[in-house]
């Protein structure tokens, strides 16, 4: 029974040494007495028993690696303090195993060198202008090293980017200057198109009032050459049925009627304007017309 026993633990551990189950996303590095053998894959894997062992054990998944903070200067001798994070995948993880001693060690220590360098070529402005172009540099340098270590750099980002104290009191001033200088012009911009409208309204206003009175003229003076033409017309109008009338029979005999009439009357009217008689210089004239007018009463056919 004993013997059964120990060979049944026996049998046990060599199949617990044999097989392997390998995770999804995950990559087991072999060594064959001592020596690099192969990768296991995910699944159900089988080894030899005390000759191979499981040496390594790496993610395939994208890692993030926070990057400590450091202390970077720029062109402009202004110190900064930078933290950043880090991402990555291992690729080949032969290369993981046995390319670096610690290939996380060697990521971190590269991407705080390159960050320094990166930012040691800018002045303070253009470092927060520009950190798409500090993450690509960073990138672009770990991405050439890595590869030695079966290790893909993905990207990085800067998380923070801070100052010494003094740095942003003065950067803090000039955008509050910045800003006021910025609220000033857009009021003297303001007041400025406000006079150009006033300016424009009263422009557009007198023209308004002077095609108005223009107009006003034009009527009027149509008006008045209308009216004047009227009068024409009927003073002409008038005439030609006065001279129509005077060539017919007796027309001239009824305008010395009328003349002698309306001069008899002028008389009269002359003399009640004073107190004053007023007596022709010459009574013949009187007589006269008194004389045309009764003559052309009795020569006057009745009807």
């Amino acid at each position: 029974m004993e013997t059964v026993a120990i060979l049944l633990v026996i049998t046990i551990i060599f199949i617990a040494r044999s097989l392997k189950v390998v995770p999804q996303q995950n990559a087991w590095v072999v060594e064959r007495l001592g020596k690099y053998h192969a990768t296991l894959t995910p699944g159900l894997n089988l080894l030899v028993p005390f000759i191979d062992r499981v040496a390594y054990k790496h993610s395939l998944k994208e890692i993030p690696l926070d990057v400590p903070s450091q202390v970077c200067i720029t062109k402009d001798n202004t110190q900064l303090t930078v933290d950043g994070i880090l991402y990555f995948q291992v690729t080949d993880p032969m290369r993981a195993s046995y390319g670096s001693s610690d290939y996380i060690i060697a990521i971190t220590q590269l991407a705080q060198t390159t960050l320094r360098s990166v930012i040691g070529r800018m002045e303070l402005d253009k470092t927060f202008e520009e950190r798409d172009q500090i993450n690509g540099s960073v990138v672009l340098s770990l991405d050439e090293a890595a590869l030695n270590w079966g290790v893909k750099v993905l990207r990085y980002e800067i998380k923070d980017l801070t100052p010494p104290a003094e740095i942003l009191r003065s950067m803090q001033a000039q955008i509050t200057a910045e800003r006021e200088k910025r609220a000033l012009i857009a009021a003297s911009e303001g007041r400025r198109q406000e006079q150009i409208n006033i300016a424009t309204g009263e422009r557009e206003a007198s023209i308004a009032r002077s095609e108005g009175e223009k107009q006003a003229d034009i009527n009027k003076a149509q008006g008045e050459a209308a009216a004047i033409t009227a009068l024409a017309e009927a003073s002409a109008d008038a005439i030609r049925r006065i001279a129509a009338a005077i060539e017919a029979p007796g027309g001239a005999q009824a305008v010395q009627l009328q003349v002698a009439e309306k001069a008899i009357g002028a008389y009269a009217n002359l003399a009640k304007s004073n107190n004053t008689m007023i007596v022709p210089g010459n009574m013949t004239e009187v007589s006269g017309l008194i004389a045309t007018a009764m003559a052309v009463m009795k020569g006057t056919p009745k009807a």
